[in-house]
């Protein structure tokens, strides 16, 4: 999930600094030097920052053999809250490769987000973008199979799932049969039951669901879901969501905690469930093409920047959770986790071995037997860890 944001959403994004100043370091060094100057919290005067970024960036730029322009919807601070490490990225490909590559960020929306993106990518218009699974479908319909709710909805299932030999052999083809190649997948935590103020909550089992009028984006999977759950499901684009919520037109949405946050739900809610059912998450695409022309060792470099920061992602989410919590909980946003037998309910009612879910299964993979091998993938933890909402 992405939202179109642009640079004038950026600058009001850092709070207490003076925009004046912010400006003035934009004109001076530039609009990258000076958002790293003035979001990643180095001790010193900005001025001095920016201008040892900018250096830093010039320097880089100009020894580099190759140039990947890398977009995203997300400001360049949004890791504390929403853990996509872009600049990390950025910073781990340009050393992995041995400086060969310069990683030229376009953040905030600067290029579009969500679906404008992907088709960016897949035509080669810039080399790589970051946004949701749910965005990346309808280009690369394969990855969709997370959607399906209760298989991969907890973070290290949906680790061990994208990582796995299964994966790699059973969907990775298809996603580079479409022109892209996913460079990684982005663990935030998955999507919530998160209630508008004056509904009654929190939601606990599938029955507090009935007739609830819930806000979905265009993913026909999910939908289904909560058509499975008894909710009445309403398509409402993205942009709209957050008047919607206000004006009762939906009583409640599905985002993770930490999009929710970030995105400024806090407060038009009451309360928020951990249910657990799919995962909220992103990737990292990279157009295959060009991806291919470049040599063996820059590649390597690229594969192995983006496994570390993977690995970093990992690190990062419990802390990235805990900072949402907190700053919803002032809003008097409460938080609910099911029990084990709540939870039984929930998967009773609409989990991945319903055989409504059949048909989906065999348009997206080909069989039920190998959807049945991405689950006991999704079972089966390997060399990561990724903390979960603990009960």
């Amino acid at each position: 999930m992405s939202k179109e944001m642009n640079n004038e959403n950026e600058i009001k994004s850092l709070g207490k600094i003076d925009r004046r100043r912010f400006m003035e370091l934009t004109a001076k060094f530039g609009f990258t030097a000076a958002a790293i100057a003035m979001t990643t919290g180095v001790v010193g005067a900005p001025e001095a920052h920016a201008a040892t970024v900018s250096n830093e960036e010039k320097e880089r730029k100009s020894a580099a053999k190759y140039t990947m322009n890398l977009a995203t919807g997300y400001i360049l601070g949004a890791s504390r809250t929403y853990p996509i490490m872009q600049l990390d990225m950025k910073e781990n490909i340009q050393n992995f490769t041995n400086g060969k590559v310069y990683v030229k960020l376009a953040p905030a929306g600067q290029l579009g987000a969500g679906s404008a993106l992907v088709q960016k990518v897949q035509t080669g218009t810039i080399q790589a973008a970051q946004h949701s699974i749910s965005n990346f479908a309808p280009f690369a319909p394969a990855a969709d199979l997370i959607n399906i709710p209760y298989w991969c909805g907890e973070n290290q299932k949906f680790v061990n799932l994208v990582t796995s030999q299964a994966w790699k052999d059973e969907i990775n083809p298809k996603i580079e049969a479409k022109g892209f190649k996913a460079l990684w997948y982005v663990t935030i935590d998955p999507r919530v039951v998160a209630l508008r103020k004056g509904i009654k909550g929190p939601i606990k089992t599938p029955n507090d669901m009935k007739g609830l009028k819930f806000r979905v984006p265009g993913s026909n999977i999910l939908q289904q879901f909560y058509r499975l759950l008894g909710a009445n499901p309403t398509p409402i684009a993205w942009g709209e969501t957050a008047s919607a919520i206000k004006q009762g037109v939906a009583d409640a949405l599905d985002p993770s905690v930490e999009a929710l946050l970030i995105f400024g739900f806090k407060d038009v809610l009451s309360s928020i469930t951990f249910n657990g059912a799919v995962p909220d998450s992103q990737v990292y695409s990279c157009n295959l093409k060009w991806f291919k022309s470049l040599p063996q060792d820059v590649q390597d470099g690229i594969d192995y920047a983006s496994e570390v920061t993977m690995r970093q992602n990992h690190a990062k989410v419990p802390a990235a959770r805990a900072y949402a919590m907190s700053e919803l909980t002032k809003f008097g946003v409460n938080f609910y986790v099911p029990t084990p037998s709540e939870k039984e309910a929930w998967v009773k009612a609409a989990g991945a071995q319903l055989p409504a879910w059949d048909d989906i299964k065999m348009e997206l993979i080909g069989s039920l037997s190998k959807f049945d091998k991405l689950v006991e993938a999704a079972n089966t933890k390997g060399s990561y860890h990724v903390d979960d909402v603990k009960a």
